[in-house]
């Protein structure tokens, strides 16, 4: 098929293929005039700042396998082969930091994560390998089901044989982005090439700008006419281009020396490499002081910010990796007794004070006990004999209709031996010290 009769093809005679993994950079151009690409595109300090910052905050945190128990909570399922898995080393090369931290950078450029999925003769999974999106294709058959083919290279792990290998879903977990068909995500340094490539050109132009000695281009006039003009000009730029841009010039002759480049303050420079940060840090959902920009970052915001990118940036990302490790890698039976979940706890945590106040209400509201606090804060437990596991309440809170209940209707009180007590220590009409030793006595119980 020519590449006009792709472009032009017949609309009523769709393909099998998905929407998804037919999208391309379109040979990579962007308005700006750079060719914009995954690994281009990782050049760039603010798309490599928002990467990293995404995919290491994903790849620390603690990821468990989960057991649900009969009365509606969970514990972790550390006897289940999966666990070990997720929780250290999905296969023999590498750990799950490493693992979690290569599928979360894929997903990140490419828009789509894959790993290859090795399970043993009874389905059970016992290794995980990532694989490079760009080298995957996801298709459809003629019975409409998913399949995925992947161009294998000599320098990956020997898992596959052959050169294009045929994948069911169940052989591959696939963490697929935002996309427009609900199984191939996008690429969201392909969507946004335009705004990378004018931050690359940016860049660029200052690089060549202090290349060139930070002088910007000028005129030599001169009053006659230059047998040679070539010539001058290379003899100007020997003696003061580059590193010579700041030595004293002789002019001879009448000649002038005439500036005539804009300056970097007048073209807005600075401020337009600036929004572009700002627009990749938009583009990526991450907050500007967290790549370096702490321009707007304050004492009093800064650690509402991060709170924001732990629910409004990690959290999406987070679920996309859980349900999806869920649906592949559990088997049918298992999905109702287990789930995948990650550990956001260590990061939602404010400064000490705050925690301590936050345990504090917690203790003595009956909610969290010694050991409860404890662990959060990584110390050691208490043992149950010496009260570790209690929960208590404050002794002034009571129910509603409980109120005045230790006190009878005579307006006794009863003892712990059941027997009534007066309550004012003295009797209706009793003065003098008999009542005052009776007060006395009263407030001494």
């Amino acid at each position: 098929m020519s590449i006009l009769s792709w472009l032009f093809h017949s609309r009523d005679k769709p393909t099998n293929s998905t929407a998804g993994s037919a999208y391309s950079f379109f040979f990579g151009g962007s308005t700006a005039g750079k060719t914009v690409s995954e690994k281009s595109a990782m050049q760039m300090t603010a798309v490599y700042a928002c990467v990293r910052i995404l995919a290491e905050s994903i790849a620390g945190l603690p990821l468990h396998l989960f057991r649900y128990d009969g009365n509606g909570g969970k514990a972790r399922a550390v006897d289940h082969p999966l666990y070990f898995l997720l929780h250290d080393e999905p296969n023999p090369e590498m750990t799950s930091f490493a693992f979690r931290e290569t599928l979360m950078t894929h997903l990140l450029l490419w828009g789509n994560a894959f790993a290859q999925v090795i399970r043993n003769g009874k389905g059970a999974v016992v290794a995980l390998y990532p694989l490079m999106p760009n080298r995957m294709t996801v298709d459809r058959d003629k019975a409409g089901r998913i399949y995925y083919e992947y161009l294998r290279m000599d320098d990956e792990a020997n898992t596959m044989k052959g050169t294009t290998v045929r994948l069911s879903p169940s052989e591959v977990l696939h963490v697929p982005g935002l996309g427009f068909d609900g199984i191939v995500g996008y690429s969201p340094i392909a969507m946004a090439k335009n705004a990378i490539g004018m931050a690359m050109a940016c860049e660029d132009y200052g690089a060549s700008f202090f290349a060139n000695g930070a002088t910007p281009s000028a005129v030599l006039e001169y009053p006659g006419t230059l047998k040679d003009p070539a010539k001058v000009r290379e003899s100007w730029e020997l003696a003061h281009g580059g590193r010579n841009s700041h030595r004293i010039g002789v002019l001879e002759e009448g000649m002038k020396y005439t500036p005539i480049g804009i300056p970097p303050e007048q073209a807005q420079f600075l401020e337009t490499r600036k929004f572009q940060i700002n627009e990749i840090a938009r583009i990526f959902r991450v907050p500007p002081h967290m790549i370096g920009d702490l321009e707007k970052a304050t004492f009093s915001n800064i650690e509402h910010q991060s709170l924001e990118y732990v629910k409004y940036t990690l959290a999406p990302w987070i679920c996309r990796f859980e349900q999806s490790m869920a649906r592949v890698l559990l088997l049918p039976d298992e999905k109702k007794d287990y789930t995948i979940k990650f550990n956001v706890d260590g990061l939602l945590r404010g400064d000490y004070q705050s925690r301590m106040q936050g345990y504090a209400i917690g203790r003595q509201n009956g909610w969290m006990s010694a050991n409860d606090i404890r662990q959060l804060e990584s110390l050691d437990l208490i043992p149950e004999e010496k009260g570790g596991d209690l929960y208590l309440v404050n002794g002034n809170m009571a129910k509603l209709e409980d109120a005045g209940a230790v006190y009878s209707s005579n307006g006794k009180e009863k003892n712990t031996d059941g027997e009534d007590e007066e309550i004012l220590g003295m009797e209706k009409g009793q003065h003098g010290n008999e009542g005052t030793n009776a007060g006395a006595k009263r407030r001494n119980r």
